[in-house]
């Protein structure tokens, strides 16, 4: 009997395995796109904040010019009241980048944890894979003492079929001799 004839008697459960992997890696890949959206939105947060910050910045250099060169004090307090204004703004600013932040820790989790599933279903496959091979070898092997048996069987039978066929005739030959005389 050949290695093909062979039913492996836990096949259905090593399709049910394989299933689960292609299920895992299509959720692995589900939760890296998340990820790569929530990292984009995160870039986003931070080009935004970092303008708002530039803009402080930029608004706070112009108030030290002003004061430097002795503005009316109207054209000054406007100036502080619209600082505080980008101020608010970019505190703003920097708690969407934070709350951003916790969304990527949060997506990264999920890969890490999808990872470790795929993993874990993998290692499940290689097993019955092993287990398949190894009880494969056993089957070929016990088939080929069964046919070897077999063998030795219908030679012993064969054997004494011809020996049987040989005594026959030697007795027919005897007694031909014996009526002869």
């Amino acid at each position: 009997m050949s290695k093909n004839k062979l039913k492996y008697p836990l096949e259905q459960v090593l399709e049910i395995k394989k299933r689960r992997v292609a299920a895992a890696e299509k959720i692995l890949k589900e939760k890296q796109d998340i990820l790569e959206q929530e990292k984009k939105k995160l870039k986003q947060y931070q080009d935004a904040y970092q303008e708002v910050v530039d803009h402080h910045k930029d608004k706070l250099e112009q108030l030290r010019e002003a004061l430097d060169e002795g503005s009316p004090a109207h054209k000054i307090e406007q100036m502080r009241m619209y600082i505080k204004e980008v101020k608010n703004k970019m505190y703003e600013e920097k708690r969407k980048v934070e709350r951003q932040e916790k969304q990527v820790e949060k997506a990264q989790k999920a890969v890490d944890e999808a990872k470790v599933i795929l993993k874990e279903r993998r290692l499940e496959v290689d097993k019955l894979h092993t287990h398949k091979e190894e009880w494969t070898a056993v089957e070929i092997k016990e088939l080929s003492r069964l046919e070897a048996k077999e063998l030795d069987e219908v030679g012993s039978l064969v054997f004494l079929s011809n020996k049987r066929k040989e005594n026959q005739e030697q007795k027919k030959r005897m007694k031909g001799k014996n009526h002869g005389r």
